[in-house]
């Protein structure tokens, strides 16, 4: 046996998220499908995140285990043939034994997007998130920064999340505008569920300057979800990249030269 490590893109707007369901068609399933007429025999596939309904990517790593001998153009061009258009594989790459593509990760980026006009734009709908009021992206940036380091999560941590504590290491949060186009690129070890979502809500109150900058601060200390705004809609969050060791040559993607140039 070997493994293969792939990465892909897709727009979630049309699945369940990433995990294969019974009762929706999801990222996972329509991943393995393909891959499974490719290599003539079943495959299960390992993601480094999960993704929500909604939730799209451009560099969502996966790897999954094969006897049979195919070239890696086989792993992207033959499976793209198989796949609908709003999902991709990017590349392909046979990997050691030990290379696990969510345990191998030691973090991952997500950007979230926010198209700020008054009129929402009809060719960008369901893969951004629409704010008519026009946000001070320098506030938010300012209030984002409050949230680095090892901290306890609980305020930004979906009801549902099943992690078994709430500490995480946020590593880098940046909060840029580029015309329309506002971006909350952020960075940690791992993500409680709709973590970034409901940074992203918190940090658009202040953008509207609804909550001062200190706002932030204070919610991460109180550790109570109730307090913090509403969850961001999941069509602006992107995962962007499985950060891993240098010696595994995993490739990273640049954001800005996929998206929004």
């Amino acid at each position: 046996m070997k493994k293969v490590a792939l990465c892909v893109e897709y727009i979630g707007t049309n699945y369940c998220g990433w995990q294969r369901q019974s009762h929706c068609a999801s990222v996972q399933e329509q991943v393995e499908t393909a891959l499974a007429s490719i290599a003539a025999h079943k495959v299960d596939v390992h993601c480094a995140g999960r993704t929500d309904t909604g939730v799209h990517s451009i560099g969502q790593i996966v790897h999954f285990e094969t006897h049979v001998i195919r070239p890696n153009k086989a792993w992207v061009q033959g499976v793209n043939t198989q796949l609908p258009g709003d999902i991709r594989i990017r590349w392909a790459k046979e990997v050691t034994d030990d290379f696990h593509a969510r345990f191998s990760a030691v973090a991952r980026q997500y950007r979230y997007v926010i198209y700020n006009r008054e009129v929402h734009s009809a060719v960008l709908n369901g893969r951004v998130t629409w704010e008519p009021y026009k946000l001070d992206e320098t506030l938010m940036n300012e209030a984002a920064q409050s949230l680095l380091g090892e901290n306890d999560f609980s305020s930004f941590r979906a009801s549902a999340c099943q992690a078994s504590h709430a500490m995480r290491e946020l590593q880098s949060i940046n909060v840029s505008r580029k015309g329309d186009m506002v971006f909350i690129d952020i960075q940690a070890n791992a993500f409680l569920h709709h973590m970034v979502r409901n940074i992203t809500g918190t940090l658009v109150e202040v953008g509207k300057k609804h909550q001062p900058v200190s706002w932030v601060a204070e919610l991460l200390q109180v550790k109570d979800r109730t307090l913090a705004a509403a969850t961001a809609p999941a069509s602006g969050l992107f995962f962007v990249n499985a950060i891993y060791p240098p010696a595994l040559h995993i490739p990273q993607v640049v954001v800005d030269e996929v998206l929004w140039q």
